[in-house]
């Protein structure tokens, strides 16, 4: 055993061994290479580009997507349902006038918010000049998000005397059938966050009523600011009297 204190001296390794004396002790010598990692700038440039392509992609979406929901639309109007309760018509002296409806519109909110309408406008037109006009009395609600709402109006003119169109009124009595124009208004407004923003809808039709069998024998609807009539003759509901 040595001593803390004592000296040992060591040789040191011949710069140039013998080989005789390498292969005795290491009869198989073996080959190791050690691969280094590369650094590829390409690739990172790609993927980094990838990331960000698909960053901006589903940037976009979700913008579009907040846009899609968050956007006010107009609410849709439809006639459900119109009755005749009666018409009246008196040439002597002069062309009288007399005509009643009874409707139904169906109020629907395309919006993700809730929609409140104010009001109700009818107005009935001959010839393209209004005849008469009533705002249904309460029409006023409010409509949940993506439903739908109904309101019953009346419309009756009594008297009304038809001056410049007279020789078509008398055209079309002798033809039995009158047509007639119905224009349905609906005003409200829609509440996003802190804004209130206004909308309105009106749906047009025309009514052809035999004023024999006091009856509506035809309807054609379409939105007013839409140019191409829509025919919603299937959907309208037409009384008999």
């Amino acid at each position: 055993m040595i001593g803390k204190d004592e000296f040992v001296s060591y040789s040191p390794l011949p710069s140039n061994p013998n080989p005789n004396v390498y292969a005795h002790y290491y009869p198989n010598p073996q080959n190791v290479v050690v691969l280094l990692p590369t650094y590829r700038p390409r690739l990172h440039r790609r993927r980094r580009r990838c990331i960000i392509y698909s960053s901006a992609l589903f940037l976009f979406l979700l913008v579009a997507a907040a846009a899609f929901l968050l956007f006010p639309s107009d609410p849709e109007v439809h006639l459900a349902r119109i009755r005749l309760n009666r018409i009246g018509i008196r040439t002597n002296p002069r062309p009288i006038l007399d005509l009643s409806f009874s409707l139904t519109v169906k109020v629907r909110n395309r919006n993700f918010f809730s929609l409140s309408y104010d009001s109700l406008a009818v107005s009935v037109g001959y010839r393209g000049r209004q005849i008469g006009l009533v705002s249904a009395p309460g029409a006023s609600g409010l409509i949940r998000a993506r439903a739908s709402s109904y309101v019953d109006a009346t419309l009756t003119v009594d008297g009304f005397e038809v001056l410049y169109d007279v020789f078509y009124l008398l055209e079309d009595v002798a033809k039995g059938v009158i047509p007639f124009d119905t224009d349905s208004r609906v005003e409200g407004k829609l509440g996003l966050f802190f804004f209130t923003i206004p909308l309105k809808a009106t749906v047009s039709c025309e009514v052809y009523v035999n004023i024999n069998q006091q009856t509506i024998v035809r309807q054609d609807c379409y939105p007013k600011s839409l140019g191409d009539p829509l025919d919603q003759s299937a959907d309208i509901e037409a009384g008999d009297t």
